[in-house]
């Protein structure tokens, strides 16, 4: 397994991070090094708990886990219980985990793995960039160090999913981001070899939405008895896997049988009916945008994704444009490009590897390294 890319990921666990941890265990393509833990969709010390819980369900109590920043650089911390549930898990429950955090901040974490693996590790960062920021407070050389830097954030030639003009992740901490993307900025004027950092924006993140369709595909793939798949679908669901489920689906995703006995799907099926009732009453659909386990998936996968360089910076100060990612498409500042911005992505790909690989991880009878024992 020499080919796997060894990936750090710096989460907010979070329904969306959860699937991306799912997605990271799943795959045979990745070496997860570690995941670190910053404070955004709920407190750091309940993003902790929840990422530990979740590695320990799929087997892999192995991986270190470090806590990371408890709130922003500069401002208050704000979390978003109303869109991933109390615990930011949704209506989802886990065991408690059974073993500790690592010892140290997950900043240093970070910046070691990268001077003792230098231009092997992938960060990916999933949720505010507090944990980067202050990893290249740490080590200054850390954009050459890296492998490459995946984020997910952003709203580039989009609206907003936070205020009108910017998405979640940059809005918990515009100042974390201003500085990292600033720092890389700085080393590639140094070293135009260094890889662009990958930017996974609600342009193409939002392309993908996850239907309850998907997830009794997911079921299916995981063995579940058809009638308790199949029983996931909701009426109407454009992608049902028959017209019988899409006939008589219940009004909301719900796991039984076969589904509630296995301890993964049983966990994503409660998770994602949570996500999936804030988005219908947000965004008027049943099902979610997935933006996490996309930015991973593109991550071991670019040709999932097209891209193109662009100076980007961060307003970090008041006003309607707080948190916004400012990209400079026409390149009227004459800054060289500080990212390489996600434009497309292929959505139906994306949602297929996602059924596959948590569908197999699921699966009982998947007995492959990082699967449930």
């Amino acid at each position: 397994m020499a080919d796997r890319m060894p990936v750090i990921l710096d989460v907010d666990t979070g329904i969306d991070d959860a699937l991306a941890l799912l997605y990271a265990c799943a795959s045979p393509d990745l070496e997860l090094v570690a995941v670190t833990c910053v404070a955004g969709n709920v407190p750091a010390s309940q993003v902790a708990e929840n990422t530990l819980a979740l590695l320990e369900l799929v087997g892999r109590g192995d991986v270190p886990v470090a806590l990371g920043a408890v709130r922003p650089l500069v401002k208050p911390l704000v979390t978003t219980e109303e869109t991933h549930g109390p615990r930011g898990i949704g209506h989802a429950r886990l065991p408690a985990p059974t073993r500790a955090l690592v010892p140290g901040h997950a900043a240093d974490l970070i910046a070691d793995a990268a001077r003792r693996r230098p231009g092997e590790v992938q960060l990916v960062t999933l949720g505010p960039m507090t944990n980067l920021a202050l990893a290249l407070k740490r080590e200054l050389r850390l954009p050459s160090l890296l492998r490459g830097w995946t984020f997910m954030g952003g709203a580039f030639r989009v609206p907003g999913n936070t205020t009108p003009t910017a998405e979640w992740n940059l809005h918990v901490d515009p100042d974390a981001a201003k500085a990292c993307l600033a720092a890389w900025g700085a080393a590639l004027a140094a070293d135009p070899t260094i890889p662009l950092p990958v930017g996974m924006g609600l342009d193409v993140t939002e392309r993908a939405r996850l239907l309850s369709s998907d997830v009794a595909r997911l079921a299916h793939r995981a063995g579940a008895a058809e009638p308790d798949a199949d029983a996931l679908v909701v009426g109407g669901d454009a992608r049902a896997t028959n017209d019988r489920a899409r006939l008589s689906g219940p009004h909301a995703m719900a796991a039984v049988g076969s589904v509630a006995a296995n301890p993964v799907l049983h966990f994503v099926v409660d998770s994602l009916r949570f996500y999936f009732e804030f988005h219908e009453r947000n965004d008027g659909f049943y099902g979610a945008f997935v933006h996490d386990p996309f930015a991973l998936a593109a991550t071991l996968d670019q040709s999932l994704i097209t891209t193109e360089p662009v100076f980007v910076d961060v307003e970090a100060g008041p006003g309607l444009a707080h948190g916004m990612a400012v990209a400079d498409w026409r390149g009227n500042t004459g800054r060289a490009a500080n990212v390489d911005v996600a434009i497309a992505g292929n959505a139906q790909a994306f949602l297929d590897l996602l059924v596959e690989r948590v569908g197999a991880l699921a699966s009982t009878g998947d007995r492959r390294p990082g699967s449930i024992h």
